[in-house]
């Protein structure tokens, strides 16, 4: 049986950050990792030389804990990138954050009247009344923007990202991603410039070689300090007692790991970021049937990028486009040459990252790669991006599950059942994005690891009150060290502003 202070599941932004706080108070955990490499959605893949993100992420955040993990670990391979981003729709590109010309222009006046009619329209049923809160995405937003703008800006694109209607997403997900948004305020932006640096900042931080680049470096140091990281190695059994976690067993590319190689793990703590569903399946003796009821009916969405190798040099300036249109099956684009060009071996090559939200057994994902190029291809072509037919020349796909939990009307009954039950578990801490359920981004999820780790130097954090929605108006200190609200980096539904 083989022993460490701490064991960590799942080698994400998460589960690094917490093994690379451990080490740097001395204690030695081990990280398991189910995948081939480190990084979870925030990794960078590679194909012939080209490198590319499981989507954008930028690095641009307002905790000052992650932004000094971020340099200590990086340094000086961070690039500043320009930020770029469009909306398409109806065969028009409108400036994201809108500029008020462009969306005018775009729109047409008669249009535009209309959508501001409807906003004052909906302000006036708002005062009429006020004590209505709304309960589902789509009443969130037609309240506060006028359904006008909810069915051009908003609608399309979410019901494309999430494959349910607006109305059965809950508020919950709105007042998160679009916080403290409004339509005067939108206008005030496009007209005047925001004074609002959370989404409109012009510049991020970048790792030259994409994202995965730091997490394969926290893997680097954390390996040199005498903290292994073991990949291929899925947790398939949490033994538990009622009160403590006692030990895991786990598995290694799909077989028992050999004699040599321990198959269980025993340690004084534990932190896990693989999904809480997968989690509460694992346990030993398994949790009542109401508990995982509950893990069953929480849902997930899942993500695929067609990466297409492109013979064209610079055929749009975007890091990303938005895809709104419905007759589109694509969800957004990344132009990975505009994120760092060291990610494109040939400069005078575009590599276009074409997403596609869908859940597994769905037709998307079913789809044979080939087809999927091919889908991707004639994509790229309608939208009119540049690309010409016999301009793409290769591709490849790269199929992602769970990527994004979902907030459907019973996911939070369905939480809650699960939070009560694992808080049982006086050294076992859920952190990261699908540890807890929240559409956390990446330094969300560094924050819960970090606290998680101050929890087991004797801090007396709640992790489950850090989350996005919270976290807007409340601050949080580690080490001593207050963390403002952070950055909405790319999200999978866009605001007019935010």
């Amino acid at each position: 049986m083989e022993r460490h202070p701490v064991v960590i599941i799942g080698g994400g932004p998460a589960g690094l950050t917490a093994g690379y706080e451990l080490v740097k108070q001395g204690i030695k955990p081990i990280v398991l990792e189910k995948a081939d490499k480190v990084g979870g959605i925030s990794r960078t893949e590679t194909y012939k030389g080209y490198r590319f993100d499981i989507g954008g992420h930028r690095f641009f955040t307002k905790i000052t804990e992650v932004e000094r993990f971020w340099k200590e670990v990086l340094g000086n391979d961070f690039i500043k990138v320009p930020r770029l981003s469009r909306i398409y729709y109806q065969g028009k590109f409108y400036n994201y954050p809108l500029s008020l010309l462009n969306t005018l222009s775009n729109l047409g006046i008669v249009s535009s009247f209309f959508i501001l009619l409807s906003y004052l329209k909906a302000k006036a049923k708002a005062k009429l009344l006020p004590h209505v809160e709304p309960e589902t995405f789509e009443e969130w937003v037609i309240d506060r923007f006028g359904e006008r703008l909810y069915r051009t800006f908003f609608k399309t694109y979410t019901e494309k990202v999430w494959g349910i209607p607006c109305s059965k997403i809950r508020a919950d997900w709105a007042a998160q991603r679009i916080q403290g948004m409004s339509l005067k305020r939108a206008v005030i932006n496009a007209v005047f410039g925001s004074q609002n640096a959370k989404s409109l900042i012009k510049e991020f931080d970048y790792p030259r070689l994409g994202p995965g680049m730091m997490w394969e470096r926290c893997q680097e140091i954390l390996e040199s300090k005498g903290a292994p990281v073991r990949l291929k190695t899925a947790v398939t059994r949490i033994q538990h007692d009622g009160s403590r976690i006692l030990s895991i067993t786990t598995e290694q590319d799909g077989n028992p790991i050999p004699q040599a190689c321990p198959r269980q793990i025993t340690a004084d703590h534990f932190i896990s970021s693989m999904p809480v569903t997968a989690l509460v399946q694992r346990l030993d003796p398994a949790p009542p049937e109401e508990v995982i009821a509950a893990a069953r009916g929480l849902k997930y969405r899942d993500f695929l990028i067609v990466s297409l190798i492109v013979d064209r040099p610079n055929l749009f300036p975007d890091n990303w486009l938005y895809i709104h249109s419905p007759e589109f099956k694509v969800g957004r684009i990344q132009n990975f040459g505009n994120w760092s060009p060291e990610m494109i071996p040939d400069a005078g090559k575009t590599c276009l990252g074409m997403e596609y939200f869908c859940s597994q057994g769905d037709r998307l994902w079913e789809m044979s790669d080939a087809d999927l190029i091919k889908l991707a291809t004639q994509e790229a072509i309608d939208l009119g991006l540049g690309v010409q037919p016999g301009d793409v020349k290769d591709g490849v796909v790269i199929r992602q599950h769970k990527a994004y939990p979902v907030y459907d009307g019973e996911y939070r009954q369905h939480l809650e059942v699960i939070q009560n039950y694992l808080k049982q578990f006086e050294n076992l801490q859920t952190v990261g994005r699908n540890g807890m359920h929240r559409y956390n981004n990446q330094d969300h999820s560094m924050l819960t690891a970090m606290l998680a780790v101050q929890n087991i130097l004797g801090g007396k954090h709640d992790l489950w009150e850090v989350n996005t929605e919270r976290s807007y108006h409340e601050e949080f200190t580690v080490e001593k060290s207050p963390a403002p609200p952070p950055e909405h980096h790319l999200n999978p539904a866009p605001a007019l502003s935010s």
